[in-house]
């Protein structure tokens, strides 16, 4: 629908900014005429619109221009306080409850059908305390430093300059600029330590809307035969597919999974006997090898 379609442009231009009728034709799949139209009745509702010519030409709107809270209904409100209230489960901030707290005039509970929780996020103090000071640092736009801990085990001092912070994959991140290598970077919160706010003023302005982190982790595809007795926790814990059952009730199951990562790999081991990996071949050498560590640490107590 059309009106659809200007609300979606008028919040693509206040979030991205000066943008060209090029672009969002693209963005929205028509025509830029249709781009032009839009424009100009976004401009008879009273959006304050500007329009720049030029190679470096496009829409913006004026940087005053408020949004007026009747363009969002209700159930927009129920989603933005669900979407708040789980952001509040995984890390304690004061101004996240204020600003729900204005919004509870617009939000109907009886609605709300959904909820979020992320308290496994918000289980540890240091965190935390490393997420208030990392906030405080980017809206500073200050050098930040630390001593971090990496995949391999190796422990090195850091200094970044801080620029969003993340919960994926279970775990908080750092984005940062890495002045050293000229590129942006992630690091993982519970594997920092020491992390203080330096004087240092950041070296650039970062466009943080525009700065995205590639999955650079390797990807395996592993496939296992199980006892009927793991089925469930194979497809709770291990988010994959059945891809062969047997008349006795056991089963194939493939999942995909970061290489280096321990969470599966615990997963694989705690079925115990129950399960038996197919491939690939590395993961089965992996396991051989763990299991006879750990028994070679008993067989000295026995």
């Amino acid at each position: 629908m059309k009106i659809d379609r200007l609300i979606s442009i008028t919040n693509y231009l206040l979030h991205y900014g000066k943008t060209s009728a090029q672009k969002l034709s693209e963005e929205f799949e028509v025509s830029t005429r249709t781009i032009m139209r839009d424009i100009d009745t976004l401009g008879q509702a009273g959006i304050p619109i500007q329009s720049e010519y030029g190679a470096d030409g496009g829409y913006k709107i004026i940087d005053t221009y408020v949004v007026d809270k009747k363009i969002i209904n209700s159930q927009d409100y129920d989603y933005i306080i669900v979407a708040l209230k789980g952001l509040l489960s995984a890390h304690s901030n004061k101004n996240i409850e204020q600003t729900i707290d204005k919004m509870i005039p617009f939000y109907d509970n009886k609605n709300n059908i959904i909820n979020l929780d992320f308290g496994i996020a918000n289980e540890k103090d240091e965190i935390n305390q490393n997420i208030s000071l990392l906030e405080d640092a980017i809206k500073r736009k200050r050098v930040v430093e630390f001593t971090y801990t990496n995949n391999e085990n190796l422990m090195k001092q850091v200094q970044v300059e801080p620029v969003r912070i993340e919960f994926k994959w279970y775990n908080w991140y750092l984005i940062a600029f890495y002045p050293k290598h000229q590129d942006y970077c992630m690091f993982k919160l519970v594997r920092m330590e020491g992390l203080v706010i330096l004087e240092k003023i950041s070296t650039k302005e970062h466009e943080v809307s525009k700065i995205t982190m590639n999955d650079n982790r390797n990807i395996i595809t592993a496939i296992l035969h199980g006892n009927v007795s793991i089925k469930s926790k194979c497809k709770e814990y291990l988010n994959g597919t059945v891809s062969k059952e047997y008349m006795n009730g056991d089963f194939d199951f493939c999942f995909s999974v970061p290489e280096d990562e321990n969470y599966w790999f615990g997963v694989v081991l705690s079925f115990g006997n129950n399960v038996k990996v197919l491939e690939p071949q590395s993961v089965i050498d992996r396991i051989i090898k763990n299991c006879s560590e750990v028994s070679k640490i008993y067989e000295h107590d026995n």
